[in-house]
C-alpha cells in the first residue's frame, strides 16, 4: 500500500510517498481502508520533531491521526465492529496505531466509531480530533449553558469552527477572533462578536465572560483570564495555565488533552446527525500532494479544515 512517511524530522519537504506493507491489526485493533484523512496542528508538531524527546518515532514513520473509511479487517478480541462498517476516528502512530496518511490503517477499536450518516468521507475525516476537542471543552470542561458568554480564541480554525456551532446550539453568546475570510466564516456560523486580532486587543474589548476556549496558545491564553468574571473558566488546547494568576483572579484555568474515544465520537456523531454541526472542509488534496496540503494548513490563510483524499 501507499503511505505518506517521514525518515527524518523537518518541514513538509521531508514527507515521502512510500510503498509499504499493509498493517496487520493486533488484538483489539481494527484494519480500516482509509478513504480520507485530515490535517491537524498536532501532525505538524510530530513531523517537525517538537515531540522527539517525549515521543521518539521509529523511522520511517507514517504520519496522521484523523481517518474515515471502511473496516476491512479485525484483530483478535474485536467485537464492536464488523467488516464493511463505515467508521471514523484516530489512527495516530504516537498512540500505538499505524498512522492515518495511508491506504490502510490499523487502529484501536476504542479510538473509532460508526461514522455520521449522510456525509461523504472527506467531510467525515475532517471531524474526529477537532470535533471531540470542541465537544470536550464546551460540554465537559466548561459545561457551557444558555445565557453564558464564551470567548473562543481562533474561531476560524478547525476546532474553533466546531466550538462556535456547539456554543450557539447551547444558547451562549460567542465572541471570537478572526480576520478576512475567517471573519466571514465565523459570522456565518453564528459568532456574535468578531475581533480582528491583528488590529484589536481582545482584552481591551471584552469583559465579564463566563468562559474562554483557546485554540491558539501563546501569551494570549493567560491574558484571556482577565476577561473572565470571578468563578469563570478558561481552557487551552496549547498553553499551560498560569495557576498563580488564575488563583489571584479567582478563576479556573485548564490545559486540555483531547481524548478521542468511541464514547466521545458517538456524542459527536449525534451532534452532526442532529444538524448542530456542519463540517468546514476548505481544501482537499490527493495523497500525492500532501506536502502542499501541509503548506496550505501551516500558512494560516486556510480557515476550516484541510483534507487528504486517499481513495476516490
Amino acid at each position: 500500500m501507499r503511505a505518506a512517511q517521514i525518515s527524518e524530522y523537518g518541514d513538509p519537504s521531508v514527507l515521502q510517498i512510500n510503498e509499504v506493507e499493509t498493517p496487520v491489526p493486533k488484538p483489539g485493533q481494527v484494519l480500516v481502508e482509509v478513504y480520507a484523512a485530515s490535517l491537524n496542528p498536532f501532525d505538524t508538531t510530530v513531523r517537525s520533531g517538537r515531540l522527539k524527546d517525549a515521543i521518539p518515532l521509529q523511522f520511517p514513520a507514517t504520519l496522521g491521526g484523523d481517518i474515515a473509511g471502511i473496516v476491512s479487517g479485525l484483530g483478535d478480541g474485536v467485537n464492536s465492529f464488523n467488516i464493511g462498517d463505515k467508521v471514523y476516528g484516530q489512527a495516530s502512530i504516537v498512540a500505538g496505531n499505524s498512522g492515518a496518511f495511508a491506504e490502510f490503517a490499523a487502529t484501536s477499536e476504542k479510538q473509532i466509531a460508526k461514522a455520521p450518516s449522510d456525509l461523504d468521507f472527506q467531510q467525515i475525516a475532517s471531524l474526529p480530533l477537532v470535533g471531540v476537542s470542541a465537544l470536550q471543552a464546551t460540554m465537559e470542561h466548561i459545561n457551557l449553558h444558555s445565557g453564558q458568554k464564551i470567548f473562543i480564541h481562533g474561531g476560524a480554525g478547525g476546532i474553533g469552527t466546531i466550538a462556535i456551532q456547539i456554543a450557539k446550539h447551547l444558547g451562549a453568546f460567542v465572541a471570537t477572533t478572526a480576520k478576512d475570510a475567517g471573519a466571514d466564516l465565523v459570522k456565518t456560523l453564528g459568532a456574535d462578536e468578531i475581533i480582528n486580532y491583528e488590529t484589536h486587543d481582545f482584552a481591551q474589548i471584552l469583559n465579564g465572560f463566563d468562559a474562554v476556549f483557546d485554540t491558539v496558545g501563546g501569551d494570549d491564553f493567560n491574558k484571556s483570564l482577565t476577561i473572565l468574571k470571578k468563578g469563570g473558566i478558561a481552557v487551552s488546547m496549547i498553553t499551560q495555565p498560569d495557576e498563580a494568576k488564575a488563583r489571584e483572579l479567582e478563576v479556573t484555568a485548564l490545559h486540555q488533552a483531547t481524548k478521542v474515544n468511541t464514547e466521545k465520537l458517538d456524542k459527536l456523531t449525534k451532534l452532526v446527525e442532529d444538524g448542530v454541526i456542519v463540517t468546514q472542509v476548505n481544501k482537499v488534496f490527493p495523497l500525492d500532494n500532501i506536502k502542499e496540503a501541509f503548506k496550505a494548513r501551516e500558512s494560516g490563510a486556510t480557515p476550516g479544515k484541510v483534507v487528504i483524499a486517499i481513495k476516490t
